[in-house]
């Protein structure tokens, strides 16, 4: 909990088979503000050791949690929805601190956490297996099973949501869990795990902290299940670990999301759309807007007015996790105004503390520029200006990454082609967010494996084994 003299410090422990202690490793983090440079965590880093004890201490809880009933799970994820929704302002307090989004913002993602634990805790006591008609003496059928022990590593972008729907698909299916949330975000992970982990008998819920050396140790442990969230090398690194011990990999990594602006399209309603996917949370959204194709017929007005909306966001933006990632972003930025791009707006670190990068429009911009290749992971919106729809298409699809994309278009008929064809696992027509209530995910390529959120998780979060019944012989 928050020290007294010091209202925003917090000294996070480790969490193991029920009891709370410090990392034992002899390291420790600091954690800074990235608004003003100030501490706001210490983080004792779990030893090796430690990550063992934890996940031993999950493999013995494992047996009785995947006997329970799946309605008492259910009530046990139901009881931690209601903790989290009632410390969400304090839990929106910490996530400020820690990675800089906006308190307001914090506390409506910490909502969708709550509403995701919900979701599961509904949806599971009626996942189920199916049966098989053989014959009149014999019936099959299709059990689903917990896997046993999961890792849940998530990122520090959203550090409450991510972790509520990995965490709730796996409790609730009957399988125990080690969670390692980000070295950027750990508070917020151990204040999670507090409000949460009470709920729960001993051992099913265990929180080890650290950085990646942490991480891929947890990675490397006999557990069933490696869920993470976060950068494509780790996810790959994750992969390879997990080819090694058996473990299923459920990854959901990197992104290079495109839009593409169609003719005929209001020029201000698609620069708001493109500005709220680039802007928010300071471009550190794993869905983010990170390249923009418009058609040539609208491009002036879009650009005008994006220019428009960079401004209106100027006010708004939180900083940035931290200066290395700030750096990270400019080092993009700078490169192409070098090779050519225009900054339109923003496009330069500011004076004064803290992490901030101002909402940059970046014009003129090509394919051989990082900018448009790489994951960015900020607040930059790179355009390109395109002849045809489909010269945007094509190019959108030029990717090693195939997280999501979106369409902005007045065309059902370029609509319907541009969700058949993009090579991505969530395609979005006119609008950048939003989706129904338990959709589910499914990146491809170097954005990750296996299906994040929705009752598609529980799927990945079990094991299904076949069983064929036969009546015994007559006469015995």
């Amino acid at each position: 909990m928050p020290l007294g003299k010091r209202p925003h410090m917090y000294d996070v422990e480790q969490h193991i088979g029920g009891s709370w202690n410090p990392g034992n490793s002899g390291h420790k983090l600091t954690v800074v503000n990235p608004a003003d440079g100030t501490p706001v965590t210490v983080v004792p880093m779990s030893s090796e050791a430690g990550v063992a004890a934890a996940v031993a201490a999950a493999r013995d809880a494992a047996p009785a949690w995947a006997s329970t009933a799946p309605a008492a799970r259910a009530a046990a994820l139901h009881a931690a929805a209601n903790a989290l929704e009632a410390a969400a302002d304090e839990l929106a307090g910490i996530m400020n601190a820690e990675m800089g989004k906006p308190v307001d913002g914090a506390r409506e993602s910490i909502g969708a956490g709550v509403g995701t634990l919900r979701q599961y805790a509904e949806l599971g006591p009626t996942h189920r297996g199916r049966t098989l008609a053989g014959n009149d003496e014999a019936i099959d059928l299709m059990a689903y099973g917990p896997r046993g022990v999961v890792a849940v590593i998530t990122p520090w972008n959203d550090p409450v949501a991510v972790s509520c729907g990995l965490l709730g698909a796996a409790l609730v299916t009957g399988n125990t869990v080690v969670h390692k949330p980000s070295e950027r975000t750990p508070a917020t992970g151990w204040r999670l795990v507090q409000l949460l982990a009470p709920h729960f008998p001993a051992g099913v819920l265990n929180l080890v902290n650290g950085d990646g050396s942490v991480g891929a140790a947890l990675a490397a442990a006999p557990v069933d299940v490696v869920a993470q969230v976060g950068s494509t090398a780790t996810g790959r690194s994750i992969a390879a670990a997990c080819a090694r011990t058996g473990a299923k990999a459920l990854l959901e990594n990197g992104g290079k999301d495109p839009v593409v602006v169609d003719a005929g399209v209001d020029p201000a309603w698609a620069a708001q759309q493109v500005a709220l996917g680039a802007f928010v949370n300071s471009g550190q959204i794993c869905v983010a807007v990170e390249r923009v194709y418009v058609h040539r017929e609208v491009a002036p007005a879009f650009l005008d007015c994006l220019v428009t909306e960079a401004d209106a966001w100027a006010s708004q933006i939180g900083p940035m996790v931290d200066r290395r990632m700030r750096d990270a972003v400019d080092e993009q930025v700078q490169q192409a105004v070098k090779d050519g791009a225009r900054a339109l707006r923003g496009g330069a670190v500011p004076a004064g503390p803290g992490a901030y990068y101002p909402p940059t429009v970046l014009a003129d911009c090509t394919d051989d520029m990082a900018v448009m290749r790489e994951e960015t992971f900020g607040p930059v919106a790179p355009v390109m200006v395109v002849d045809s729809f489909e010269e945007g298409l094509r190019r959108a699809a030029d990717s090693p990454y195939g997280l999501a994309a979106t369409v902005l278009t007045p065309s059902m008929s370029h609509a319907q082609r541009a969700w058949r064809t993009l090579p991505a696992g969530t395609v979005k027509i006119n609008a950048v967010f939003g989706g129904a209530p338990g959709g589910a995910a499914h990146p491809r390529r170097g954005s990750g494996q296996g299906f994040g959120y929705g009752p598609e998780l529980l799927d990945e979060m079990t094991a299904t084994k076949a069983v064929h019944i036969e009546a015994p012989p007559s006469g015995w």
